[in-house]
């Protein structure tokens, strides 16, 4: 193990955690319209038509695709008790992903499941640091193909997938890590809005 001092190693923290509310601020100035917009379609989509919403992203953005599925399917506030929502993360399952990735290449394990189950008017949500992934490229174009809306959480730079996207949300930074953080918080606030939009404010 290197030996640090622990001046440098305090340093480090203050920096990274300076850097990460930096872009919060930032997100502020640029993401706000975006944020609402995205959390306007999925309530729209869940209430008026019954359809589903799903998610998809490869490392971290698969992990943050499962944890937004299980934000709507289960509850984000636990002070509002309200019906589950229709909400699948497309990362989960390894016999389905296994297959897909040995029959047709790993650019289909998610766009074979989207060909599969998305119709028209369910909202596929891509998680992509980078925007250039290729299997979330190949799903988006399944899903337009199918009549569904579609909504990036990208970086400052959106990549192949920000034309294809109706709604981006993009973090102005070019940092993976700064990024996702920026994802995950914009996530959480979009079902915090989508259950205002749906079920109203939480009772005391």
């Amino acid at each position: 193990m290197t030996d640090f001092s622990e001046n440098i190693l305090r340093e480090s923290v203050v920096l990274q955690l300076k850097a990460s509310a930096n872009i919060k601020h930032a997100m502020l100035k640029r993401c706000v319209d975006s944020i609402i917009a995205a959390a306007g379609m999925i309530a729209g989509a869940l209430k008026n038509l019954n359809r589903t919403v799903y998610f998809c992203g490869n490392g971290g953005s698969a992990a943050d695709s499962q944890h937004l599925a299980a934000e709507f399917i289960v509850r984000l506030s636990s002070k509002r008790n309200r019906r589950a929502l229709p909400a699948v993360a497309l990362t989960t399952d390894t016999s389905i992903l296994t297959a897909a990735a040995n029959d047709y290449g790993f650019e289909s394990v998610f766009a074979r499941q989207v060909e599969a189950l998305g119709r028209e008017g369910d909202v596929l949500v891509c998680i992509s640091t980078s925007g250039n992934s290729i299997n979330l490229v190949k799903t988006a174009e399944i899903a337009r193909q199918k009549g569904m809306k579609l909504i990036g959480f990208l970086g400052a730079k959106p990549g192949a997938l920000g034309p294809m996207m109706d709604i981006c949300i993009n973090i102005p930074s070019d940092d993976c890590c700064r990024i996702q953080e920026g994802h995950i918080t914009a996530g959480h606030i979009i079902v915090d809005l989508a259950e205002k939009l749906l079920f109203g404010e939480v009772e005391d």
